[in-house]
């Protein structure tokens, strides 16, 4: 209290375990650095606390029930560890500012994950760990047996959870504390994600200690690396491949929606369906800190890698090192980098500087304005999407000229799945139980899907759609926003849904209806959202499929990513050109940026999960997406661009913002040749 440290539940369970917790402290007070807020796991230096003629004894027991050890010397036992907390050491824990945005984090995540001290696990030799990131993990009653030396930094943690901790076995979608498992020499499954908290985590790095500064926008050469933790911590690698690469997450068709096809959601039939990707189910976010260094991590990891295919990109951290030298030409080397935007501004004489971090460190590049074509797609970057420049640096070493800017982007040569038929009907935005739901015209649309229409063609065109998909705010909900009472016809969500699931009672069995959340729906707020609650589901008919938001689904083999749309309010404000009243056009932006929501922080919340889910890989046949409750259509290379409307009449909050909805007009696309109509019930 005296130095004014806040300390982690882990190290505190760490230092009381000790049988002398005082000395132990006083030792950790004496080593630390001081730029250190938080005392966590990585600044227990037990090792050296033993060597220093003050062993701690902490008690090993083959039976589980006690953790630690006992020496004659005071050192740690060479074929045993406890590993939540020796992990803890090996993830680059020490870090700077959390987000990209200006001011003081808080020293304390929003919740520490507990992992169960009575627990105790075995580290398998090298062998037994596969390199890939995708290799299954074998266990026999969730023991690993070890012969490694636990001092060494020489091994590395799978981020696959074994099949008997699969993720169904994880309480989804809240926060929680894991349950203590008293057999012997096991672990529960919330334990499990403790354990594995990095999916990119480097084997051979040692942590350094916790570190926390603000971030300023001038602040633009920082040796600390935000979005990473610790900066220049990583050795220098120079092809850049800084994580260990999943062989599928590129451009090639597999990325963050990849994994054994036995992993997907198969629905047979008639129309049959495939979830590829969705969050249901599989949520172990806690709000931990280390859980938002790994998302950044994950987030770069996957970007940087569909970039580095068109450009050979290296560390940061070697432009530092590197003395550069004019040619006899007088011109400089080009050099390419890949990097996270952590902050935008402009110089007095209006060119931009960008700074760009990678799990090495940060360096400032800057774009002159007289490059007009270059400075106007500069003008359009984000904060916190990942990009690629080719330049030459200064002679000091300290800036970056750009003459190229790399986005991910879709390739040119991106394929059309072909071969499907019939029709998917996209809509979004239905509010049941608001005041403004439009009920007549979607009892219209309810007799068209019926074939109940009085035109003959009209009646072919029902016959022929197979797919109805709802990108989000199937309900109107309760309390999104102040007074929204006061223009709700049903004030229970419940009720709300009971009054949906009868309207979709009468679209007839065989077209296979897909439906997403949205930020009005009964569902946590931080994107990714998972599946509508099984008891809201148990009210809706069999042919109705529900999934997470985003979802990336396969209707009879063509490839639909469903996204509600909100990060759109972002793209809107933040980039030039774009606007409410042509949706598509921000849909493209997400497209270009291979990213649902590139700005972290803004109007969405976004939870910190294992993977980005947000990151679009492989490119879908069809991105459909809602929540702004105007209609536009776009094609982009070979992927068709879907806003749909809604099914709600203008409310007082758009008067108020000078919103104008396009509602009960229909998108229905043709599976075959992506054909678009549009069907006005209005």
């Amino acid at each position: 209290m005296e130095k004014e440290y806040q300390i982690s539940p882990e190290a505190v369970e760490l230092i009381h375990s000790s049988n002398s917790p005082e000395e132990l402290l006083k030792y950790v007070l004496s080593t630390i650095n001081d730029s250190v807020i938080v005392i966590g796991i990585e600044d227990i230096d037990l090792e050296g606390f033993a060597t220093s003629g003050k062993p701690s004894k902490l008690i090993y027991t083959e039976n589980g029930k006690n953790p630690g050890f006992e020496t004659s010397s005071g050192e740690l036992p060479s074929n045993k560890i406890q590993a939540p907390y020796l992990e803890e050491r090996k993830i680059l824990s020490g870090a700077s500012v959390l987000s990209s945005r200006s001011g003081n984090p808080s020293p304390e995540p929003d919740l520490f994950l507990k992992t169960d001290p009575s627990s105790e696990l075995y580290l398998p030799p090298e062998s037994a760990l596969s390199s890939e990131p995708d290799a299954v993990i074998s266990v026999s009653d969730w023991i690993i047996k070890s012969s490694q030396d636990p001092a060494s930094d020489a091994f590395s943690v799978p981020d696959i959870v074994p099949d008997n901790m699969a993720s169904d076995k994880i309480v989804p979608d809240m926060a929680y504390e894991p349950v203590s498992d008293t057999r012997q020499g096991t672990v529960s499954s919330e334990e499990v994600s403790a354990l594995y908290p990095a999916p990119h985590s480097l084997s051979s790095v040692k942590a350094s200690p916790q570190a926390f500064s603000s971030h300023s926008s001038q602040a633009v050469n920082r040796s600390a690396s935000s979005f990473f933790g610790q900066g220049n911590s990583l050795p220098p690698s120079p092809s850049n491949r800084i994580f260990r690469a999943d062989p599928s997450s590129s451009g090639s068709g597999n990325g963050l929606f990849s994994g054994s096809r036995d992993e997907y959601k198969h629905y047979p039939g008639r129309n049959p369906v495939t979830v590829i990707s969705d969050i249901t189910g599989r949520s172990t976010c806690v709000g931990e800190y280390m859980q938002f260094v790994q998302y950044f991590r994950d987030r770069y990891s996957r970007l940087s890698e569909i970039i580095r295919g068109r450009t050979n990109a290296r560390p940061i951290e070697s432009l530092k090192r590197r003395s550069f030298r004019r040619g006899s030409d007088g011109g400089s080397e080009e050099i390419s980098i890949i990097g996270m935007v952590s902050d935008i501004s402009n110089t007095t004489n209006g060119h931009k500087i960008l700074s760009l971090e990678d799990p090495t460190g940060s360096f400032p590049v800057l774009i002159r304005n007289s490059d007009k074509e270059l400075f106007e797609l500069a003008s359009r970057i984000l904060l916190d999407e990942v990009i690629g420049v080719a330049g030459s640096v200064t002679n000091d070493g300290s800036l970056m000229l750009v003459t190229k800017l790399i986005q991910p982007d879709v390739p040119n040569n991106v394929q059309r799945r072909t071969g499907s038929h019939g029709k998917a009907v996209l809509i979004s935005d239905v509010h049941v139980g608001s005041s403004q739901f439009l009920e007549d015209a979607w009892l219209d649309f309810l007799d068209f899907l019926k074939g109940e229409s009085d035109s003959e063609s009209m009646r072919e065109l029902a016959a022929s759609i197979r797919y109805l998909v709802v990108a989000g705010d199937l309900v109107d909900g309760i309390g999104i926003y102040p007074d929204q009472e006061i223009e709700l016809d049903i004030l229970n969500v419940y009720e709300q849904y009971r009054k949906a699931a009868e309207y979709f009672r009468e679209i007839p069995e065989h077209i296979r209806v897909i439906i997403s959340p949205g930020n009005h729906d009964a569902v946590r707020q931080a994107e990714p959202q998972p599946a509508l609650p099984e008891s809201i589901q148990a009210d809706f008919p069999q042919n109705v499929i529900f999934v997470g938001n985003p979802a990336l689904v396969e209707l009879d083999g063509i490839r639909v990513l469903i996204y509600h749309g909100r990060s759109i309010d972002d793209l809107v404000a933040s980039i030039p050109g774009v606007s409410y009243q042509e949706p598509a056009g921000a849909v493209l932006e997400m497209l270009k940026r291979r990213h649902l929501a590139p700005t972290y922080g803004s109007r969405v919340s976004i939870s910190p999960e294992k993977k980005d889910y947000f990151i679009i890989d492989p490119v879908p046949d069809i991105i459909h997406t809602g929540h702004v409750h105007t209609l536009g259509v776009q094609r982009y290379k070979n992927v068709l661009l879907v806003n749909s409307g809604t099914w709600q009449d203008q409310t007082e909050f758009q008067k108020r913002v000078n919103l104008v909805p396009v509602p009960a007009k229909v998108p229905i696309v043709d599976l075959g040749d992506f054909d678009v109509k549009i069907l006005a019930f209005d």
